[in-house]
C-alpha cells in the first residue's frame, strides 16, 4: 500500500525522521493549546487488523471473545487520557484503483495457496510470518466497534484520504495507521500502528516536514513524487525508464544505500534542481515523459489535494511570456519618446529587447515597437521561428494572444498556429467558452466567420453556433439568400450535406429528405435507422448531451459526470447512504448506487474440489438480496438490473466483473418494498422483515418453526440450513458429527475449528 519503496526509504535511509513520542503527553498538549478541544485520533481501521488480531490459532479464526476483548483493551486506554478514537474503514473500491486492487487479490491468492500447501505437507498451521487476516474480520471489527461505543465511519471513496481530509478538518491529533500515503497528505502528524506499544501509549511518529528536508524538495512537491514512483494509481512501471535516467545523472549516489534508496533520492534530485527551475512556466507534460497517460498522472497528483488545498504543479503561467526572474535588467533610451526604458537579453539572440511590467503578475514583459501608431505592443517568440511575435492580452484568460495586422482594418487581429500548416490563423473569442475559434473572411461581407476543421479533407469549413447546444455547427453558403446554412456530413459520402431544424426536437433535420426525418448509418448493419433509434434494441434513445456533463480539461480531472444510480428513488438512496456512512450495512449502498461490489479473497483451498467457493455457495442468497433493493424486473415496467461481482475464486482472473441478475424471491403477500422495510414503523413491518430475510434464504416454507427462534439466533439458523441444503458435503458432515454427539463420542480434531459453531449442537 501507499508509495512504493517509500516505507524501506524511511526504515533504512532516513531513520531520523522517525521519532517516538507518548500519546498521553501529546494529548496534554494538544488540550494546553486548544482548551475546550478534544484530543481526537483518527485511526485507519484496515490497517489495525493485524495488530488487534493476535490468536495464533489464526487458520481457524472464530476466537470473537478474545477479539472483542482486544478492542475493548485498545478503546479503554486511549480513553483513560482523554484522547477520543475515530474509526475509518474502506467502503469501496475506487475504478481508477480497481487494478491495484485486481493485482493485490491475485498476489493474495498465491499466498493463500502457499498456506494450504504448508498444512498438507505439515499436517499443523504455519506460524505468524504466513499470517493471513481471518475471513469476514473486518465486518466483525466494525460491529464489534459500534458494540463498544465508538464513532464508526465507512467511506464512500479513498479510505485514506478521507482520513487524511477528517484528521486535516477537524485538527486532529494525528493519524493512527500504516500507509506510507499519510506521508504524502499534507495533514495532521502520521503514527504508526506497527509501533505502538499499548502499555505505555508510545509510538513512532513520521515527520513529513523532515522527510522534505532530507529530500531538498516542499510539502507541495511530494504528490509529485509519490506518482512518479508509483502508488495506487500510479503503476510502477510506467516511469521506470525515467527513475532510471534520473539514477544515471545523479551525482550524489551513495554507496551504502540500497538501489531503490538512490533511486528515491535521484528522482527528489531531479525534482528539486531541474523541474522546480520550470515550475509555473512549462506544463508537467513538457517536463515529464507523460505521453498517453498525461490524465492519469494528472490524477494521481490531484488524489492527494485535500479539500481547499492546491497544487503549484497545476499552475500555468501565460504561454511565450519570457520570465524574467533573476536576471539583470539594464536601461536603454528610447529615440521616439526620448525616455529611459528597460531592457533585457533574449536568450536566443543575445539581443537587448525592450520590457514593460505586466500589471498582472508584476513581471517583465518584453515589448516592440507598433510601426502604424509607434507604441509599444506586447510580444512572445515563436517556438517555431525563434522570432518574437507580436500579442495582446485576453481580459478574460489575462494570458497573451499572438496577433497579426488585418490588411483590411490595418488593427491586430489575434492568430492561433494551424498544427498542419504551421501558419498563423486569425482567431476570435467565442462569448460562451471565452476561448479562441479559429475564423475566416466571408468573401460577401468582409466579415470574420468562425470556422473549423473537417477531419476529412484537413481544411478549413465556416461554422455557426447552434443555440440549443451552444456547439460550433459546420455549415455553408445558400446561393439563394446569401446566408450561412447549417450542414451534417453524409456518412456515405462524406458530404456535406445542408439540413434544418426540426422545430419539435429542435434538432438539424437533413433538408434533403422528403419526410425531414434526420438520419444516421450504422456501421455494422448499413441500414438507414431515424436519429435517436438504437439500432440494438429498437428503442428510443435520447441523442441529447446532458447538461450536467461538463466538458472539463483532463490536466486536473476527469470530466464531471454527474451519477446514475440503480435506484432512482432520492429518499431510500439517502437511507442507504446514510446506513453506509455510520457503517450499519455492507454493501447495500454500492449495490443500490453503482451495481457494483467486490469481496476480498477468503482462506480457500484452490484444489479442494469438493467444497466450493463462498463465491458460489452464497451466489443466490446475493441474487435475491439484489431483487430486493433493485427489482427483478417482473413489473413489466423496467429491465432486469445487473450487477458486476467482482469475487475472488479459483480460476478467476479477475479481468472482469461476473454479471449476475436478481432472483425472484418467494415472499408469501410479494416482495415488500424498502420504504416500508426501513421507514415504516408500525407492529406489523417486524413480521414482514422476517418474511425478507427468509425469502432471501428461499426458506419461506419454514417460517413457523423459525419464528420460535430467538431473534438473535434467527440469522445463524437461516444460515446454517442454507449450508445443509446447498452444500452437498455439509450434509455428510453435520450428519457425521450429529451421530457422534448422539453417541457422545469426542469431535474430529478439524471439525471444532473449521466449524466453532458445532459446540452449539
Amino acid at each position: 500500500m501507499g508509495v512504493r519503496g517509500l516505507q524501506g526509504f524511511v526504515g533504512s535511509t532516513c531513520p531520523h525522521i522517525c521519532t517516538v513520542v507518548n500519546f498521553k503527553e501529546l494529548a496534554e498538549r494538544h488540550r494546553n493549546k486548544h482548551p475546550g478541544g478534544t484530543p481526537t485520533i483518527v485511526v485507519d481501521a484496515m490497517c489495525c487488523l493485524r495488530y488487534w488480531y493476535t490468536p495464533e490459532s489464526w487458520i481457524c479464526g472464530g476466537q470473537w471473545r478474545e477479539y472483542f476483548s482486544a478492542l475493548r483493551d485498545f478503546v479503554k486506554t486511549f480513553t483513560a487520557v482523554g484522547i477520543k478514537l475515530v474509526f475509518f474503514f474502506d467502503g469501496t473500491v475506487e475504478q481508477g484503483k480497481r487494478d491495484e486492487w485486481v493485482r493485490r487479490r491475485l498476489k493474495n491468492s498465491r499466498e493463500i495457496s502457499r498456506v494450504f500447501h504448508y498444512i498438507k505437507s505439515h499436517k499443523e498451521q504455519p506460524g505468524r510470518n504466513m499470517f493471513f487476516i481471518p475471513s469476514g474480520l473486518a465486518i466483525f471489527t466494525r460491529f464489534a466497534l459500534k458494540t463498544l461505543g465508538q464513532e464508526t465511519l465507512c467511506s464512500l471513496q479513498e479510505a485514506d484520504y478521507e482520513v487524511a481530509s477528517y484528521g486535516l478538518q477537524n485538527n486532529c491529533l494525528g493519524v493512527l495507521g500504516e500507509d506510507t500515503d499519510y506521508l504524502i497528505y499534507d495533514t495532521c502528524p502520521y503514527f504508526s500502528i506497527g509501533d505502538l506499544c499499548l502499555e505505555s501509549l508510545s509510538t513512532v511518529m513520521l515527520c513529513r516536514e523532515k522527510l522534505c528536508e532530507s529530500l531538498n524538495i516542499s510539502l507541495a512537491d511530494l504528490p509529485l513524487l509519490a506518482c512518479l514512483l508509483g502508488n495506487d494509481i500510479i503503476p510502477e512501471g510506467m516511469f521506470e525508464s525515467f527513475r532510471y535516467k534520473c539514477l544515471s545523472s545523479y551525482t550524489s549516489v551513495k554507496e551504502n544505500f540500497d538501489k531503490k534508496g538512490n533511486i528515491i533520492l535521484a528522482v527528489a534530485d531531479h525534482i528539486s534542481k531541474v523541474l522546480r527551475l520550470h515550475q509555473g512556466e512549462k506544463k508537467l507534460e513538457e517536463m515529464l515523459p507523460l505521453g498517453p497517460n498525461k490524465a492519469l498522472f494528472y490524477k494521481g497528483v490531484a488524489s492527494y489535494l485535500l479539500p481547499g488545498q492546491i497544487s503549484p504543479w497545476f499552475f500555468q503561467k501565460p504561454k511565450g511570456l519570457i520570465t524574467l526572474d533573476k536576471q539583470v535588467v539594464s536601461m536603454n533610451s528610447d529615440p521616439e519618446s526620448e525616455q529611459e526604458v528597460p531592457m533585457c537579453t533574449d536568450p536566443e539572440s543575445k539581443q537587448g529587447v525592450p520590457v514593460c511590467t505586466d500589471p498582472e503578475s508584476k513581471q517583465g514583459v518584453p515589448v516592440c515597437t507598433d510601426p502604424e501608431s509607434k507604441q509599444g505592443v506586447l510580444m512572445c517568440t515563436d517556438p517555431e521561428s525563434k522570432q518574437g511575435v507580436p500579442v495582446c492580452m485576453d481580459p478574460e484568460c489575462k494570458q497573451g494572444v499572438l496577433v497579426c495586422t488585418d490588411p483590411e482594418s490595418k488593427q491586430g487581429v489575434p492568430v492561433c498556429t494551424d498544427p498542419e500548416s504551421k501558419q498563423g490563423v486569425p482567431i476570435c473569442i467565442d462569448q460562451e467558452s471565452k476561448q479562441g475559434v479559429p475564423m475566416c473572411t466571408d468573401p460577401e461581407s468582409k466579415q470574420g466567420v468562425p470556422m473549423c476543421t473537417d477531419p476529412e479533407s484537413k481544411q478549413g469549413v465556416p461554422m455557426c453556433t447552434d443555440p440549443e447546444s451552444k456547439q460550433g455547427v459546420p455549415m455553408c453558403i445558400d446561393p439563394e439568400s446569401k446566408q450561412g446554412v447549417p450542414i451534417c456530413i453524409d456518412p456515405e459520402t462524406k458530404q456535406g450535406v445542408p439540413m434544418c431544424i426540426d422545430p419539435e426536437s429542435k434538432q438539424g433535420v437533413h433538408s434533403k429528405s422528403k419526410q425531414e426525418v434526420p438520419m444516421c448509418t450504422h456501421t455494422e448493419i448499413k441500414q438507414k435507422l431515424r436519429l435517436g433509434a438504437d439500432p440494438e434494441f429498437e428503442l428510443e434513445a435520447p441523442m441529447c448531451t446532458d447538461p450536467a456533463v461538463k466538458q472539463q480539461d483532463l490536466m486536473n480531472m476527469e470530466p464531471e459526470v454527474k451519477q446514475v444510480t440503480m435506484v432512482s428513488d432520492p429518499e431510500i438512496l439517502k437511507v442507504a447512504r446514510a446506513q453506509h456512512v455510520q457503517a450499519e450495512s455492507y454493501l447495500v449502498y454500492n449495490i443500490m448506487s453503482s451495481g457494483e461490489i467486490e469481496c476480498s479473497n477468503t482462506l480457500e483451498d484452490a484444489l479442494d474440489q469438493a467444497l466450493p467457493s463462498q463465491a458460489f455457495v452464497y451466489r443466490p442468497v446475493r441474487q435475491r438480496v439484489y431483487s430486493l433493493l433493485l427489482g427483478d424486473g417482473r413489473d413489466g415496467t423496467s429491465t432486469c438490473p445487473t450487477v458486476k461481482e467482482w469475487f475472488v475464486y479459483s480460476g478467476n482472473p479477475l479481468r472482469h466483473p461476473d454479471l449476475v441478475r436478481p432472483l425472484q424471491m418467494n415472499i408469501p403477500g410479494g416482495t415488500p418494498n424498502l420504504k416500508s422495510l426501513w421507514l415504516n414503523q408500525e407492529p406489523g413491518i417486524q413480521g414482514r422483515r422476517l418474511d425478507a430475510l427468509l425469502g432471501c434464504f428461499d426458506l419461506s416454507s419454514s417460517r413457523e418453526e423459525l419464528q420460535a427462534v430467538e431473534n438473535p439466533f434467527k440469522a445463524l439458523c437461516c444460515l446454517l440450513i442454507y449450508l445443509f441444503v446447498q452444500v452437498p458435503v455439509c450434509r455428510v458432515m453435520f450428519g457425521n458429527l450429529s451421530k457422534r454427539r448422539a453417541k457422545s463420542l469426542p469431535l474430529p480434531p478439524l471439525s471444532s475449528h473449521f466449524f466453532p459453531w458445532l459446540y452449539y449442537f
